[in-house]
């Protein structure tokens, strides 16, 4: 036994020297790390997104290793509060209320606390936390999403931390899932099943889904799985499972045109059917004659209202600002009603001018539209880039690797009291990002056959 330890031990030494240095980094950012201090978080986040390229590098082909090192991160983040995000405050919040017999969508945390006599557990210290601006809206979150808080404040019991540990295990185990149909995924389409650990041991994704709860995660377990069913032809079981990925997130909504090519008109209309009626299903247990009212209000904010490392939107906002005399509150209003029409019309033209009957077209133009929508947006949290995470590693394309790395640049806001933003961080940010996407785009193809590859 001693033998054979050793003899591991000298066939795997940096490897494992490289995930006690990467667990010891993943502590102190967990522990020690406040979000005010941006050299720290930058530090620290570069070395870790190094460590992660070159673990990939020397343990590609061991699935074990890389398997085992993407749980001990996340399990690292277990009992620990997210210290980049208060979003767990509403999360728990909206579970309580529910716990309570209350739809979470008809009342603002202030009118709550101003026009209820139901006391919930920790309801000051939620209210508190969640901050003004949530504090002040109605929830946003999909159904999917609340019954999720639901059972983990009910496991939870009265405790912050119970609900926090319940939320990370759904969290874990759906990363564990992705990583599964992923690997069956790039399996169908003949490519390397390594490829699928860019995404499970992305320091982005585990700082932000495990470390800071954020559910993309879980979306993208049922939507990557739903993908993989498609691939094998199970389009009627992978209806449902699509549209629990919406039911979480909204995102996958912008995809749904894609499919009318892959699986041709009459199956399409059966699959769209199918994802309605379940949708449908989950939010009757939701609806009142104020749901729609109050959830298609806190929506449209993230269109009109926000502003976060936004890319072209800042460079409009210049130009409109200094040379047209546009005020900042208007100008992102109208940018943002147009932005939803853009992103139909470029939807429309990859549904009609692709060959989405191949899966990897498919896939890649999922992953142009997608990219269409972030550039054009004026708010891109960073947990939203792993989405396009996923889908790059369907593809030839390597940009969203590098943006994931990038995108931490804007967590100089954090380090503002009013989120104030560096636009020269920003720049450079989208700068290198669309630098590498252009060289990729030469690289692999030309312009037009980016957008129009294999024209109908």
């Amino acid at each position: 036994m001693p033998n054979q330890f050793f003899k591991y031990w000298k066939l795997h030494k940096v490897p494992i020297l490289l995930v006690f240095l990467i667990l010891l980094l993943y502590a102190v950012f967990a522990y020690d790390l406040k979000r005010e201090n941006f050299i720290m978080l930058i530090t620290l986040f570069v070395v870790l997104f190094f460590l992660y390229f070159k673990l990939i590098q020397l343990e590609k082909w061991n699935f074990k290793i890389l398997l085992a090192s993407g749980l001990l991160f996340r399990l690292v983040f277990l009992v620990v509060e997210p210290n980049l995000s208060q979003d767990f405050y509403r999360f728990i919040w909206d579970g309580e209320l529910i716990k309570n017999g209350i739809n979470p969508y008809l009342y603002t945390p202030n009118e709550f606390l101003e026009n209820n006599n139901i006391t919930i557990a920790n309801s000051q210290t939620l209210h508190e936390g969640m901050g003004s601006l949530s504090a002040r809206h109605y929830s946003n979150y999909p159904p999917l999403n609340q019954i999720i808080f639901f059972i983990s404040t009910f496991i939870g019991g009265s405790s912050i931390m119970g609900s926090l540990v319940a939320m990370r295990i759904f969290i874990i185990v759906a990363d564990i899932g992705v990583l599964y149909f992923a690997q069956k995924l790039l399996k169908k389409l003949r490519l390397s099943g390594h490829l699928a650990f860019w995404y499970f041991l992305n320091p982005l994704v585990i700082i932000e889904l495990t470390g800071n709860l954020h559910f993309e995660g879980v979306m993208l377990f049922f939507f990557v799985w739903a993908i993989y069913l498609v691939s094998i032809e199970k389009w009627k079981v992978a209806a449902p499972i699509y549209a629990f990925s919406i039911l979480l997130k909204l995102v996958p909504m912008v995809f749904l045109p894609l499919f009318l090519k892959h699986l041709g008109f009459k199956k399409s209309i059966l699959f769209y059917g199918f994802i309605g009626l379940t949708c449908i299903a989950f939010l009757l247990p939701f609806y009142s004659p104020m749901f729609i009212d109050n959830y298609a209000k806190t929506v449209g904010l993230w269109f009109s209202n926000f502003e976060f490392n936004a890319g072209l939107y800042n460079m409009v906002k210049k130009i409109g600002v200094l040379y047209f005399e546009a005020k900042p509150w208007e100008l992102v209003k109208s940018y943002g009603s147009l932005v939803p029409k853009l992103v139909v019309i470029a939807a429309l033209l990859l549904t009609v001018f692709r060959k989405n009957q191949n899966l990897k077209t498919l896939i890649s133009s999922m992953l142009a539209l997608l990219t269409f929508y972030y550039f054009l947006s004026s708010t891109v949290h960073p947990w939203y880039i792993i989405f396009l995470l996923v889908l790059a590693i369907f593809t030839e394309y390597r940009f969203a690797i590098i943006w994931s790395g990038m995108v931490a640049f804007s967590y100089y806001a954090y380090a503002n009291a009013d989120y104030k933003e560096n636009l020269w961080l920003l720049a450079l940010e989208y700068f290198v990002v669309f630098g590498y996407l252009a060289y990729e785009i030469l690289k692999n193809h030309n312009i037009k056959s980016f957008f129009r590859k294999k024209l109908v």
